[in-house]
């Protein structure tokens, strides 16, 4: 995660009205109409609040006919609120700090001779080292469009797809409007 996403994020909460919406999406999906009226306050307030909270991500919307339903996105919120503590925080981060030689032969095991990737490891310490492996051609910094991550990919493994998801689930990208760029290391959860 950026820096800037996380000083955005803690800018965008920062406001009464917003974390109240946070608090009332705690208890279950809601509508603006029912938000608003629990706050007390007009639908387009409660429309510009709620914008505002989906462009950080931390609520998503559902449509049910012709009703749309505004959810909390509490992992997301979680990892945004948290993320400060792991920046430079080497005590949140022991549990998957590993040594180069276990580096070493985690990699050496799952990718054959030519560099391929045999298979997806499925357990986590293992994943995250392999994913760490296959970020180091990537420069930071730089922005990707999705093709140019996909090639980059493909160059270990044939499913991009789940590898993508993995470089974004396990913080060592983030992804926004279609474009990804690698996260500082402090934020990796090797």
């Amino acid at each position: 995660m950026q820096l800037d996403r996380i000083v955005n994020f803690h800018k965008t909460i920062g406001d009464k009205t917003r974390i109240q919406i946070i608090a009332l999406l705690k208890d279950g999906p809601l509508h603006g109409q029912a938000i608003a009226g629990k706050l007390g306050l007009t639908p387009p307030t409660i429309s510009y609040h709620i914008t505002k909270l989906r462009e950080i991500d931390v609520i998503y919307q559902r449509r049910d006919k012709n009703t749309i339903y505004f959810h909390l996105n509490e992992k997301k919120l979680a990892f945004l609120a948290q993320a400060i503590l792991k920046i430079g925080g080497e005590k949140e981060m022991e549990p998957f700090q590993v040594d180069d030689k276990e580096k070493y032969n985690v990699v050496k095991n799952f990718f054959d001779d030519n560099g391929k990737l045999k298979t997806i490891p499925a357990q986590r310490k293992k994943k995250l080292i392999i994913l760490e492996h296959l970020v180091q051609g990537l420069e930071k910094g730089k922005t990707y469009s999705e093709e140019e991550i996909n090639v980059h990919i493909k160059q270990f493994h044939d499913d991009y797809a789940t590898i993508r998801r993995e470089f974004i689930m396990c913080q060592f990208m983030n992804r926004q409007n279609g474009q990804y760029e690698l996260n500082p290391e402090e934020i990796w959860l090797i």
